[in-house]
């Protein structure tokens, strides 16, 4: 079909301008990589926004400009919407909750909640684009009416409302006296790489990843709050009785506003700095404050280079998100700290991490922990300049009961190396290259941050050149206020350094490689010392060897590229000793063989020291530790023991662990232990083998013993996920049980051997999530007598109506039973437990309140029934529903079946009161084959009680969330 003039005229012109566009569009981006920065650079925003506190909503009409510095023409722009996170239980931040065994997302009313609700996207031309969110909830994918070719721009204008949540999830949004803190409070473009778009989700990481903007923000609200900005004000008055504050900041990451009824925050200016700031500090004068502002600014000024913006906001917010760990976090009247020292690592932290952000446009999730190294270096440094004599545990290392220990010996610093072996030892420590969504929360918090600073330490010690101070600040000169990658650091370190450093990106950054060196052998002649150095673990890096004496270090040395076994020759200087890695600078996984002595063979060995409670690892000691312990149990009453231990605070492959007690009930002897090895795996599924040889012995009734001896092997698995709650285990053992007889009572419930084996193996799989729980195991025993296999499966949902279902199932099957009494028999409600597993108060009690405590295992029932035992087969399920907060009904359904006898169908009912799961629960039976029990006499006894008063097992309800 043939066009006429006038169309033909308007396509040539609109291709004509076209072109255009795409020419000025690589002239643009030609001028920008030429270092030139033209006004189309980066991105530009401009928010009017209007506050209503009496619904914590905010109004905003906003105009963003997208400029596409990337090679490629894009058809659609990703905004972070990360207000709208908040919105509801399955988006990432509250599976991130989850995750970490917090429910407040997912149990929260819609009132505390947050949301964005997005009125219109338009474009240049006001015409509507279309829009949809992302599964996540909290990203928004806008498609381009037209598309925006390389070098050019897009603008977007926004009309929505965001509503801010409480600020009980995140300490982000508004609190009960009705102040607000936001952060991420408006929609703003994800980043586009070259290749894809970058979208991260919301998981309370602090981690929002956009690109560097020029914000305008025109922020109106009611005239009894002030506004507290690090952007700089333009104009501050009163509008139609409504306070407007417009705020204006080149080359800024974000726009975080505080805004309270009641200020809390100061200024302080000095030459290098100006800070305004509300971390708290009660005993401390305006001007001490000022004082070590003032410090603090200098430090930063001098290992950095200037700030770049007018001011810099620093936030009692942003403190109690990432502290000071350890001791630091005590309250003010145990803090073994002066006040003064722990206001200015508060400050100093808070400072570091802000100046970093604000400055340094990293990958806020894949490369962050290059500005979590130069934090901790240079607090590492700060606290070398001005507290060189600080220790770890403050004035507790002058106390007379601490200071013999050799924590109490340690050094403020000493920390980090500390924290960062304790995860080591556990096996679950984490590259400093994984993203900052996969740590450990103890890795992303504290671990992998440590590693990270620690690794620059060791680098500059490597370099012993005195070159890293300069390198860090030139790295920083020449980055300031642009994009930059691990990519620009490698290269930055590696231009300032003479010697080859691939190891440190290779290994120290890129892998979980642990680090382990030991001495072979030396042998000494009159002049020259040769050092044979064995790398265990082949992890290329480098290690440093000392020649000490009387504790004074004579010489150093450095070794790289050691495969296997490589030998030294080292002039002799008289040194009495040859030590390893001896100012612990290298993140070492053991450092027990370190060392090797010049003296003869019999200086080699190690003295034995006892100490109290715990401590740190003393390489030249073998510690034992002594613990007064305190139990109970019905028929030994209160068992006062000595517990004597090897457990350091980092963990070691070799265990022993020995508690022998004194039972006062009967004034005998009892007491328990273990000896083990744990063999941890760097790579694949299997990350862990032990091996242990248990013992114990108490009364299993009045004045009758008991006495166990179990060899164990177990294998452990895990997922590549780390994150992930995901374990499994195949556990084998022998257990062997000796009994003394009760020679005076004939008993259907005890065997007439009392003596025997058992060998069992069990396969289990958990995944122990808070808002899904699931996990089963299959069980094997083998004994002379009997041999049997069971099924145990167990669930837990908590709905999005806030409703919780567990539902458990059990099956169980003789292969052969040879018994004639029921002692090893398949139990309804309260298993005999002949392998001595469970932790029975009154394990053959009958009657009494020690008789109602329950361990849900096998039957799982709460209800009492005369014949409760199957020495053939049983099938049970147990269930329970929640009707009110932690009040459930619940109900057993099962059938048994014995030998010579036909089935069973049994079943009961009753109120659950799940107070702590597993912990603590109540349980009230009301129906069953009993009958009505909660009509019938003696309820009291009826009623069945689960508790954990193991410290240890109550600690893990604190420790889950983080490891």
């Amino acid at each position: 079909m043939r066009q006429s003039p006038r169309t033909s005229t308007y396509n040539r012109l609109y291709n004509t301008l076209n072109h255009l566009m795409c020419i000025a569009g690589y002239c643009c981006l030609f001028i920008a990589t030429a270092g030139l920065q033209p006004l189309c650079a980066q991105n530009r925003q401009t928010i009017t926004a209007r506050l209503h506190p009496e619904t914590h909503t905010i109004n905003i009409q906003q105009e963003i400009v997208f400029h596409n510095n990337s090679a490629d023409t894009l058809n659609n722009i990703y905004l972070s919407d990360w207000n709208n996170a908040y919105s509801g239980k399955n988006t990432a931040l509250a599976k991130r909750f989850g995750e970490e065994f917090d429910k407040s997302l997912h149990l929260a009313k819609e009132e505390v909640r947050g949301f964005t609700k997005i009125i219109d996207i338009s474009d240049k031309n006001f015409h509507s684009v279309h829009w949809e969110r992302s599964p996540s909830k909290d990203l928004v994918n806008v498609q381009l009416n037209f598309p925006v070719y390389p070098g050019g721009n897009a603008l977007l204008k926004l009309s929505y409302t965001v509503k801010l949540p409480s600020d009980s999830f995140t300490r982000y949004g508004y609190d009960e006296q009705g102040n607000y803190r936001m952060r991420y409070w408006y929609l703003t473009p994800a980043v586009y790489n070259g290749e894809e778009w970058v979208k991260y989700s919301n998981k309370n990481l602090d981690d929002l990843y956009t690109g560097r903007t020029d914000y305008k923000v025109i922020f109106n609200y009611p005239e009894d709050y002030t506004l507290t900005s690090d952007l700089d004000i333009e104009k501050d008055g009163t509008v139609s009785g409504i306070h407007q504050t417009v705020l204006r900041g080149d080359n800024r990451y974000d726009v975080k506003l505080y805004l309270e009824k009641i200020n809390s925050f100061e200024r302080y200016s000095s030459g290098r700095l100006s800070l305004v700031t509300n971390l708290q500090s009660d005993e401390l004068t305006s001007g001490e404050k000022a004082f070590f502002t003032d410090r603090i600014g200098s430090f930063i000024d001098d290992h950095l280079g200037p700030y770049p913006h007018q001011k810099l906001m620093v936030t009692e917010t942003e403190y109690l998100k990432n502290p000071l760990y350890g001791l630091n976090q005590l309250p003010d009247f145990l803090r073994p700290f002066p006040e003064h020292f722990q206001y200015e690592l508060k400050l100093l932290k808070t400072t570091l991490n802000n100046y970093l952000e604000n400055t340094l446009f990293l990958d806020t999730r894949k490369d962050k922990w290059i500005a979590d190294a130069i934090q901790i270096y240079l607090m590492i440094k700060y606290v070398e300049t001005y507290y060189p004599d600080m220790k770890l545990l403050g004035k507790l290392s002058n106390w007379w009961l601490v200071r013999s220990f050799h924590l109490a010996e340690k050094g403020y610093n000493d920390q980090y190396p500390l924290l960062f072996m304790l995860m080591l030892s556990k096996n679950i420590d984490q590259a400093l290259a994984t993203p900052k969504d996969e740590l450990i929360k103890f890795n992303e918090k504290i671990a992998g941050k440590y590693k990270a600073g620690l690794g620059l330490i060791y680098l500059e010690n490597y370099l012993s050149d005195g070159s890293m101070p300069q390198t860090i600040k030139k790295f920083y000169r020449d980055y300031r206020l642009k994009s930059v990658s691990v990519v620009d650091f490698e290269k930055s370190l590696k231009e300032n350094s003479y010697k080859n450093i691939d190891w440190f990106f290779d290994e120290y950054v890129s892998t979980r490689n642990k680090i382990d060196f030991t001495i072979k052998k030396v042998k000494k002649t009159s002049d020259s010392i040769w050092v044979t150095v064995r790398n265990k673990e082949r992890t290329n890096v480098p290690i440093s060897l000392f020649g000490v004496r009387n504790d004074t270090v004579l010489s150093k040395y450095w070794f790289a590229n050691i495969a296997g076994d490589s030998t030294f020759r080292i002039p002799n200087n008289n040194e009495k000793r040859l030590v390893l890695n001896y100012d612990k600078i290298i993140p070492e996984f053991n450092q027990r063989d370190n060392w090797k002595s010049l003296r003869g063979f019999f200086s080699q060995n190690r003295r034995l020291k006892f100490q109290f409670f715990k401590d740190a690892e003393n390489p030249y000691y073998n510690q034992i530790f002594y613990v007064p312990t305190a139990s109970y149990n019905f028929y030994d009453g209160v068992v006062m023991g000595m517990r004597l231990h090897n457990k350091t605070f980092t963990e070691k492959p070799f265990l022993i662990d020995v508690v022998p007690s004194l039972a006062t009930k009967n004034k005998s002897l009892v007491g328990s232990g273990v000896i083990g090895y744990r063999n941890y795996l760097n790579s694949g599924n299997l990350y862990l083998t032990s091996f242990s040889l248990r013992g114990s012995s108490y009364h299993y009734a009045k004045n009758l013993r008991y006495s166990t001896i179990t060899p164990t092997i177990s294998l452990g698995f895990r997922t590549d996920d780390f994150r992930s709650n995901i374990r499994e285990a195949l556990t084998l053992r022998f257990v062997n049980v000796i009994r003394e007889k009760d020679e005076t009572v004939v008993s259907d419930n005890d065997n007439n051997d009392p003596d025997y084996s058992v060998f069992n193996a069990r396969y289990s799989y958990s995944n122990n999530g808070i808002i899904n729980y699931f996990s089963w195991f299959s069980d094997l025993q083998v004994a002379n007598n009997f041999s049997k296999l069971s099924f145990d499966v167990e669930y837990r949902k908590l709905y999005q109506n806030n409703s919780q279902l567990n539902i458990r199932l059990f099956a169980g099957k003789f292969i052969y039973n040879d018994t004639s009494n029921d002692y090893f028999s398949f139990a309804l409600d309260r298993p005999t437990d002949y392998l001595f597993d469970f932790g029975y108060l009154g394990r053959s009690e009958t009657s009494g309140i020690l008789s109602q405590q329950i361990i849900i295992a096998e039957g799982g029932f709460k209800s009492k029934f005369r014949d409760p035992y199957a020495n053939d087969w049983m099938v049970t399920t147990n269930a329970s529903f929640n009707i009110w907060k932690w009040v459930e009904l619940y109900g057993d359904l099962g059938v048994i079946k014995s030998k010579y006898e036909p089935a069973r169908f049994v079943y009961d009912s009753g109120i659950r009161l799940n107070l702590v799961t597993d912990y603590f629960e109540l349980y009230f039976p009301i129906y069953s084959n009993n009958g009505w029990e909660i009509a019938q006499q003696g309820y009291d006894q009826k009623i069945r009680f689960i508790v954990t008063l193991q410290p240890r097992t109550l600690l893990k309800l604190f420790t889950r969330k983080w490891f």
